[in-house]
């Protein structure tokens, strides 16, 4: 069989807006605008350039291909710069930057778009729990300036704010901090005390709100680890989950399970797609199903950026596995990074977006391949997909997850292989499980068993993997380490796909 050539005709415009993003959202309004009307001025420049080329006769297809990468580079970056321009332009507009550049204590109302996450307090105040969480602000006060205030910041807070609901208007007084440049919050909050809550969360948010402790309530007879985890896998909700398996997990590489990733959406979207199949429904029904269900995930776990990522990237993933076209599916992932960096620059520094872009690519170039060579051996076709997705993702990610953490999780594709046929039944049986648990609970203890047993054997396999030798090997970080294992799994990568096209 010949080697399928990949589409890498987006590649080059996806990397430059995701550079561009990445560099525009550390500057001012006026210098994203700036470096906008230059590659703007670029582009116009260069497709001016080709067409006096082509008028004289130069009929040469690879100047011709050339000169149109660089004019759609150029364009990409500028209308990614501009996007960036406009946005620093509105966080900018009010008050709260140069608040939060004097340190300033103020009264600030906003919205929770996080829930309350427990986290270590390094200065040690009081012995007791901080909480930390994002608030989408409206309004600052504070030194005798009041103003609107339409930017992220991230509140850290003590008692009184686990309760904290998503979606709930509050009021918070505390003292502000910057944040570095180019980081998506704009300022840091140190509350000084509760928060007084302005208004409850809407009804949308309250039905979810409720859907989440029900699904506790249900998973509550559950052993502690499949307690924790069935909440987590089902929704993103890690309220419950023991801090020794949350370890167990990091160092066994499964840190990815309780994040709301694009494999939530691809599972669930892959298990509609199959329903709707064995039922008979016709290709256009189905598709209508898949995305409807998709669309309910999405409320579900609460429509945040980092979910919106995920979505677009678990959908482009499920479309490259379902039409068998990796090659299509690559410049799909291309458009819809393109998409997510015009909607989001900041998204263009977040190690989350990096991971679901990598992983889906390495799911749509490697999955086919790998499953080739797996399959030919004794284990048929499903089989080989099932092992074949998370070495492809897991090989794709490795460079980020050093930027991160200088360390290999050297058990971590064996541990993904081990953890592979639960992910499945345990996302399906939870996420049904949340559904019905608050309209007919009997039936949700039912559904929670299955996902609570899947659950358990994840667990199970991350302390288990944890506890082997040498789990953990130490390796170069930085930029460094980080090209280096780049560097040797696109050559594994290439290998891959070489042998992947001969077998039979």
């Amino acid at each position: 069989m010949p080697v399928r050539v990949a589409d890498l005709r987006l590649v080059p415009a996806a990397l430059a807006a995701w550079a561009g993003a990445a560099a525009v959202v550390a500057l001012t309004a006026r210098g994203a605008l700036v470096v906008a009307g230059v590659a703007a001025a670029g582009a116009l420049a260069c497709a001016l350039i080709c067409t006096l080329a082509r008028g004289r006769g130069d009929r040469r297809p690879w100047a011709r291909a050339g000169a149109g990468q660089v004019v759609l580079v150029l364009a990409v970056v500028a209308v990614v710069a501009a996007a960036g321009a406009v946005q620093l332009h509105e966080r900018g507009s009010g008050p709260l930057a140069d608040l939060a550049r004097q340190r300033a204590t103020v009264r600030l109302v906003g919205v929770v778009r996080s829930a309350p996450v427990p986290i270590a307090s390094p200065w040690g105040w009081g012995g007791g729990t901080r909480y930390r969480l994002e608030l989408a602000a409206e309004q600052v006060s504070g030194r005798g300036r009041a103003g609107p205030a339409a930017a992220p910041v991230l509140v850290f807070a003590g008692a009184g704010w686990q309760h904290a609901a998503y979606g709930a208007r509050l009021e918070v007084s505390g003292t502000l901090a910057p944040s570095t440049p180019g980081d998506s919050m704009l300022a840091l909050v140190t509350a000084r005390a509760g928060p007084r809550v302005l208004a409850p969360p809407g009804a949308v948010d309250r039905a979810v709100g409720a859907i989440w402790a029900d699904l506790r309530a249900v998973a509550a007879p559950l052993a502690p680890d499949a307690r924790g985890l069935v909440p987590g896998i089902a929704v993103g909700d890690t309220s419950r989950l023991p801090a020794d398996l949350d370890a167990a997990m990091r160092v066994a590489g499964l840190t990815h399970v309780t994040a709301v990733s694009g494999a939530h959406f691809a599972i669930i979207g892959a298990a509609v797609l199959g329903v709707a199949a064995a039922v008979g429904l016709p290709r256009r029904a189905r598709v209508v199903a898949a995305a409807a269900a998709l669309g309910g995930l999405l409320v579900l776990v609460h429509a945040e950026p980092s979910v919106l990522r995920a979505a677009a990237m678990g959908s482009v993933g499920l479309a490259g596995l379902v039409v068998g076209r990796p090659s299509r599916a690559l410049p799909a992932l291309g458009a819809t990074v393109i998409a997510l960096l015009v909607m989001d620059p900041w998204l263009g520094r977040d190690p989350g977006f990096a991971l679901s872009v990598l992983a889906t690519a390495g799911i749509v170039q490697l999955t086919e391949p790998l499953s080739r060579r797996i399959s030919g051996g004794v284990l048929g076709d499903r089989a080989g997909y099932a092992i074949a997705v998370p070495i492809a993702a897991q090989a794709a990610c490795a460079p980020v997850i050093i930027l991160l953490n200088p360390a290999l999780a050297t058990y971590a594709v064996p541990a993904n292989l081990a953890v592979a046929p639960a992910l499945a039944p345990a996302t399906v049986f939870g996420v049904l499980t949340a559904l019905v648990a608050p309209w007919w609970p009997a039936a949700a203890a039912v559904l929670v068993l299955p996902a609570g047993a899947a659950a358990w054997w994840i667990a199970a396999v991350a302390r288990a993997v944890a506890g082997l030798p040498a789990a953990q090997l130490p390796w170069p970080g930085g930029f460094a380490g980080a090209l280096a294992l780049a560097g040797l799994t696109v050559a594994a990568a290439l290998a891959v796909r070489r042998l992947g096209a001969r077998a039979p």
